[in-house]
């Protein structure tokens, strides 16, 4: 009966959003593509290449854009083994698990579907959760429906949690205490190249001993209060390269900065015609997938989403590089992570007035930072959690198995 009223309820909702997904296909090329996959046409290259083979069907969204990270994942995994997901109902769910026959569907984060969870069960294939996590704004939500969450987790043949905070959470919430543990984070263990062309080629027109801050994942709000700090700092061949969260924001950025009579130019548009970039200047990261290697330019970084209350973003990428890490007070979504960067002297999120005050001494300072030794630290106690989870979806096969 439950999952007659979800069904209904989500019919109801495609329904009311049609005139707008209608005029989004007429108008965009990229809505229309994957359609009739998603209402569960299984694509023929699909069912050519993955007939008489063992299969694990892995679901994930994209952290960047929809069509940038879609493009990577083809470039990465091949054309065959890509498509979309299908909708949330048994019509557009059951032909993938008959022409599939997966012998594991791996979801990830939050992704969990109820429909899906139920046609697993159904076909008799194990579903395992991992990179799980649960947000501070989203355990309010779950718990007021944990009475219809609970039969649906215990569908989950393995939940391997962010940390022992979210695997908490999910026992909570209504999981089995038998199928979850922690893991780690899986995004921890992602190594970006230290010295890809762009990296080379911003180095190569930085000024002579250029103090770099390199200022990541920033959100409306934050920019302009960086941007005030930025323009008052004593320091010679100081450079800022600014990343917003969200690409599409980096012309209103520009114009924030061009107010307050800072030079900004945009990384895409630099990159093709290079020019000496002069102290003060602002280069304005404007594409997908390149901050994580620019962090290595920096002398500080600071990672965004942390001034305003949003939870934070990943203050592992600049540890990696050995940089100090400066951060707002709002960082619920890496609590644990910054509770250890705090005992190891690396992390202490600050609010704006002594963040400012702690950028101009990093940037201002000469010869090592202890800081960013201790930030390498934290990053390398957190490594291991992409191992982790291959032994756990490993042995659950074997068990299956047998």
């Amino acid at each position: 009966m439950v999952m007659l009223f979800y069904s209904l309820g989500l019919s109801l909702a495609l329904v009311l959003a049609a005139p707008l997904w209608g005029w989004r296909m007429l108008r965009q090329g990229r809505y229309r593509e994957g359609l009739r996959g998603r209402l569960g046409e299984v694509p023929p290259r699909l069912r050519a290449f993955t007939k008489g083979k063992p299969v694990v069907w892995v679901h994930c969204v994209s952290v960047g854009e929809t069509v940038a990270a879609k493009r990577v994942a083809r470039e990465r995994f091949g054309v065959d083994r890509v498509f979309f997901f299908p909708l949330d109902f048994a019509f557009a769910v059951r032909p993938y698990l008959r022409r599939l026959k997966p012998q594991l569907l791996v979801l990830m984060e939050s992704e969990l579907w109820p429909r899906v969870l139920v046609e697993c069960e159904r076909a008799k294939v194990p579903v395992a959760v991992v990179n799980a996590r649960v947000s501070d704004r989203s355990l309010p939500r779950y718990m007021r429906l944990r009475m219809l969450w609970k039969p649906l987790l215990e569908k989950v043949s393995l939940l391997l949690a962010q940390s022992e905070e979210d695997a908490r959470r999910w026992k909570m919430i209504g999981a089995p205490a038998e199928v979850v543990r922690s893991a780690g984070n899986l995004k921890f263990d992602i190594r970006a190249a230290e010295e890809t062309p762009l990296v080379r080629l911003v180095r190569q027109y930085l000024p002579v001993d250029a103090r770099v801050l390199v200022s990541g994942s920033t959100h409306e709000g934050e920019e302009e209060l960086l941007l005030d700090c930025w323009k008052t700092l004593p320091v010679p061949q100081r450079v800022m390269i600014l990343a917003p969260r969200h690409p599409q924001r980096v012309e209103a950025v520009q114009a924030l900065a061009e107010a307050r009579g800072l030079r900004a130019f945009r990384m895409s548009a630099w990159r093709v015609a290079p020019t000496a970039i002069e102290d003060g200047d602002v280069l304005l990261v404007d594409t997908v997938g390149e901050l994580a290697s620019l962090y290595s330019l920096a002398k500080v970084a600071f990672v965004g989403g942390s001034l305003i209350p949003h939870g934070g973003q990943n203050p592992l990428e600049p540890a990696r590089f050995g940089v100090p890490v400066l951060m707002g007070p709002h960082m619920e979504n890496f609590r644990e992570i910054v509770e250890t960067g705090r005992q190891l002297g690396a992390f202490a999120p600050s609010e704006y007035a002594e963040l400012c005050d702690r950028l101009y001494a990093h940037i201002d300072a000469t010869g090592e930072d202890s800081a960013g030794q201790s930030a390498l630290r934290v990053y390398r106690s957190q490594a291991g959690a992409t191992a982790r989870t291959v032994e756990a979806l490993v042995d659950l096969l074997m068990e299956r198995a047998r």
